[in-house]
């Protein structure tokens, strides 16, 4: 109970400082929407085939637009990080007893609440451009999102508390972001994808959990791709979190 409290207080405080700016919030929710908006309308007139059929293709780059978020929205958390640690906000931390844990699930639940707002605003957009719903994927597809979000907000504290420089986090999300989109099949299938890139794709988690989120889309629970999604998102999640939370101990000892 002390640790939910004491995460539940970093999260108010943190939510309080960023709607302090709320265009940051505002920019954040209308980037997915724009992306789907602007983007899906041209796999129409794409060829159909085996693996792709135009008329399916908001109901395929939906899905993939969710794992997009995480990433994108989430990857670049750190910066905010780096500046509290100039300002002095996290040496203040130094003198309380709470716990370094709480501390870093805090910070990540406010970027994850951010995360869900944008992940249910584009399932509501997709709805209206004729996407399928199936309400149980799509909540389960949301959860399996949060747990992306995670990963990434994770990691990039961990570089944030090592680098201790915006420009440097900056870089290493941007380097990573690429390849972790291009690779993970989440505007098109892999199977559209030449060979190298498909054998590329297998050393890539977000192409697992591309493959998982489309099978909730569409309602298949029973699709071994689910758990193999899940287990290995949860996995580097967990990994990530003690990674990000040792950084802490060592940035606040």
């Amino acid at each position: 109970m002390k640790l939910l409290r004491e995460i539940w207080i970093i999260f108010i405080h943190s939510l309080r400082v960023a709607l302090r700016n709320p265009m940051t919030i505002i920019v954040g929710l209308l980037q997915p929407v724009t992306w789907l908006l602007l983007f899906a309308p041209l796999l129409k007139n794409l060829p159909a085939t085996a693996a792709f059929s135009p008329e399916e293709a908001i109901n395929i780059f939906t899905p993939g637009m969710l794992v997009m978020l995480a990433p994108i929205t989430s990857l670049f958390s750190g910066i905010g990080l780096v500046v509290e640690l100039r300002n002095g906000v996290l040496d203040r931390l130094r003198v309380t007893p709470v716990s370094r844990l709480a501390v870093v699930l805090g910070k990540a639940l406010r970027d994850l609440v951010v995360l869900l707002l944008q992940g249910v605003l584009l399932v509501a957009v997709a709805w209206t451009m004729g996407l399928r719903i199936h309400l149980a994927g799509i909540l389960v597809g949301l959860g399996l999102m949060m747990i992306v979000g995670l990963l990434m907000i994770s990691c990039s504290y961990a570089f944030a508390l090592i680098l201790r420089n915006e420009n440097a986090v900056a870089s290493i999300a941007n380097v990573l972001l690429l390849p972790l989109l291009l690779l993970s099949g989440l505007i098109l299938p892999l199977e559209l994808a030449p060979r190298w890139m498909q054998i590329a794709a297998d050393f890539n988690p977000l192409a697992y959990t591309v493959e998982a989120m489309r099978a909730l889309f569409t309602g298949r629970f029973d699709d071994t791709v689910i758990l193999n999604g899940f287990l290995l998102t949860t996995a580097l999640a967990v990994f990530s979190l003690f990674w990000a939370t040792r950084s802490f101990r060592r940035a606040l000892a």
